[in-house]
């Protein structure tokens, strides 16, 4: 007959039949037609129990059972019920337990500082250098206190709403408003420090802007009288790249000026790339204005010569300004040298790498300035030997070409630093290596290393972080026989939940701690790289 057995954590299937091969798991129970039940895995040595064969695999033990009197065979298998958490859908409600801070609180639920004193305090650790910890504020408090302040959600939109057309009402004043305060301090007078931007111009590359626009200017003004005097077109290029070199210097002052502002909501890695653009524009100025209009002015005098008056005030002149752009040269030379010391590179790897783009153009122009008075004052001479004023429209061509070659350079050094270049690669083995050496990192992916200019680089990689060196220094900050009785006292699944999530939150943030210390050590030992993005795989 049919035979039926259950028990707690066992399940017997009955199968009525006289031939059945069988897997079993655990054992086979048959059962004969005069009641008693034989145990196949206890079978006497011969082997020859009524018939029975017995085969052993390796994956349980397989019997082929042949039995004329057999009614029907129980196997009984053991199953494992996996005991698993059911997954939670996370709705819109759960994001109440994010965290805000007091800041956004009040711009975006229009509340007062005084307001949130009433509300929970959390301190969380803080994403800035400069503090270990910060305030954050439960966005489900900060919701609640607004309703309860602003009455319903209706009212608090309208108010968003109107400070939000008295904003763009501010900006639309706040040219007025920058002229008004303009004239009060240009009636009153301004009683405020120096600034430090007005400091830049006394010391380093601003320094050197400004004496080279003082002496290109003076230089440009007495060019320009001998050419007015003599008629040479030699000279008149000459003034032209004076002018040039004064309003390109003129340019890059602004960008060392406009450098130094601080970092804003829309430019939030600041303004440095200022004096990049500066140069650039210099660059262009200096092809457009100086070299194009001294090859016009020779082009000009090959096709309509006229004779050269006396050149001894040129001459003069061109002495004058020989000794001046050579003085703003060596100011310029010894400017680069200093820095190019300072950074460990020579001095043609700092001028190639436009690793100070306001020193560049100077030295550079300055370079060229000399080179142009000599260009100029042999043709110059040659006019005045032979009679023939081809020389001097010949020189104003060599001068034309010279400054092409100079902004060349400049606009392609400059392009360059804007796109974003990579670190050296000596420079990007190092940082790698400090973070492989680090016992919390596995391995680092993808990691890109970009120069930001003025040495300024903006290191970025992908980090396989070694989750148990993470778990072990969260441990270690623990009170271990504390921890073991909370797992002690750990019963049923809600409590083992509950368990986790707290040591989980607390694992995640000695995570992000770590992230933290590796961003210090890498800024630390290598004081050009300023902005750290790890991210963790």
């Amino acid at each position: 007959g049919w035979q039926v057995s259950m028990k707690s954590g066992n399940l017997n299937y009955i199968l009525p039949c006289n031939r059945l091969p069988v897997q079993l798991v655990s054992q086979v129970r048959v059962y004969t037609s005069n009641g008693q039940k034989k145990d196949l895995g206890s079978e006497d040595k011969n082997g020859s129990a009524r018939g029975e064969t017995l085969q052993k695999t390796e994956t349980g033990i397989s019997s082929v059972v042949s039995m004329s009197d057999l009614t029907c065979v129980s196997v009984l298998f053991f199953l494992q019920v996996k005991a698993v958490l059911k997954k939670r859908e996370y709705g819109p409600k759960y994001t109440q337990n994010n965290f805000i801070t007091g800041v956004r609180a009040i711009n975006e639920f229009c509340l007062k500082s005084s307001d949130l004193d009433q509300l929970r305090k959390i301190k969380r650790r803080s994403p800035h250098d400069d503090t270990e910890t910060f305030t954050v504020y439960l966005r489900s408090d900060v919701e609640a206190k607004s309703l309860e302040v602003w009455g319903s959600p209706e009212a608090l939109a309208r108010e968003k709403k109107r400070r939000k057309e008295a904003e763009i009402k501010y900006r639309e004043n706040l040219f007025r408003n920058q002229r008004l305060l303009w004239e009060y301090k240009e009636f009153f007078g301004n009683t405020k420090p120096r600034s430090s931007t007005a400091a830049m111009f006394f010391k380093g590359p601003g320094k050197v802007v400004m004496v080279a626009i003082c002496i290109n200017g003076l230089n440009f003004f007495f060019k320009l009288l001998a050419w007015v005097y003599t008629g040479s077109a030699s000279m008149f290029s000459e003034a032209i790249h004076s002018l040039a070199d004064t309003c390109n210097q003129a340019l890059l002052a602004l960008g060392i000026s406009q450098s130094a502002r601080t970092p804003d909501p829309s430019h939030p890695y600041g303004f440095t790339n200022m004096r990049y653009i500066a140069s650039l524009i210099s660059g262009v100025g200096i092809f457009m204005m100086g070299a194009g209009l001294s090859w016009y002015h020779g082009i000009i005098g090959l096709l309509h010569p006229h004779p050269v008056e006396s050149l001894l005030w040129a001459y003069c002149i061109l002495a004058g300004s020989l000794v001046s752009e050579g003085a703003t040269l060596l100011v310029a030379i010894n400017e680069i040298r200093r820095s190019a010391r300072a950074k460990g590179l020579s001095f043609y790897q700092y001028v190639v790498q436009s690793r100070d783009p306001s020193t560049n153009v100077v030295l550079l122009e300055d370079a060229a300035a000399v080179l142009s008075v000599a260009v100029a004052a042999t043709c110059m001479g040659l006019t005045s030997l032979t009679g023939n004023p081809y020389y001097d429209s010949v020189g104003s061509l060599g001068v034309g070409t010279l400054l092409g070659t100079v902004s060349a350079f400049l606009i392609y050094t400059n392009t360059e630093a804007l796109l974003g270049r990579s670190i050296e690669p000596e420079q990007l083995q190092r940082l790698t290596e400090l973070l492989e050496s680090d016992p919390v990192v596995r391995a680092i992916h993808d990691v890109k290393a970009t120069d930001m200019g003025m040495s300024k680089v903006r290191f970025k990689a992908e980090v396989d972080f070694d989750g148990r060196v993470v778990t072990r220094s969260y441990l270690e900050k623990q009170d271990i026989e504390q921890l073991l009785q909370e797992i002690q006292q750990v019963k049923t699944l809600e409590e083992l939940e509950a368990f986790m999530l707290k040591h989980g939150e607390n694992i995640v943030d000695t995570l992000g701690a770590e992230v933290d210390r590796l961003e210090k050590d890498l800024k630390q030992r290598n004081p050009d790289v300023r902005h750290v993005d790890l991210e963790i795989l």
